[in-house]
């Protein structure tokens, strides 16, 4: 399985994409309460996030990376800050972010149960 195949089965299923052409196709944009729900779903699997950036009206608002908090790619200290962070310093805002799902997940193939969260 890939990267973007997992993600999309396991992560992002069930969530409005957002993204109207504000940068590449393929990266999916979502709104403040479908990207906690990512950022649970990420958590759950152990994925890492390098990087999330917040859009504002379609324009780029502010980005935040793991390296900025010194902080492991798949430690959600620093991914869940950030996101406290945008959505405390601006309302309305869309959010995509870079992930790494693991070959050790992508092998065991795995699906997320719609009773693990939701």
């Amino acid at each position: 399985m890939e990267q973007t195949e997992f993600l999309e089965k396991n992560v992002f299923t069930d969530l409005k994409n957002l993204n109207d052409g504000l940068n590449k196709e393929t990266i999916p944009y979502f709104s403040e309460s479908d990207f906690e729900i990512v950022l649970q779903r990420v958590e759950h699997f152990g994925i890492g996030v390098y990087s999330i950036e917040s859009w504002l009206n379609g324009e780029a608002f502010e980005v935040a990376a793991h390296d900025d908090f010194k902080k492991k790619a798949t430690d959600p200290k620093w991914y869940k800050k950030a996101f406290l962070t945008f959505k405390s310093r601006q309302s309305g805002l869309l959010y995509s972010a870079t992930y790494k799902v693991s070959n050790k997940l992508l092998a065991k193939n795995t699906t997320l149960d719609k009773g693990d969260l939701s």
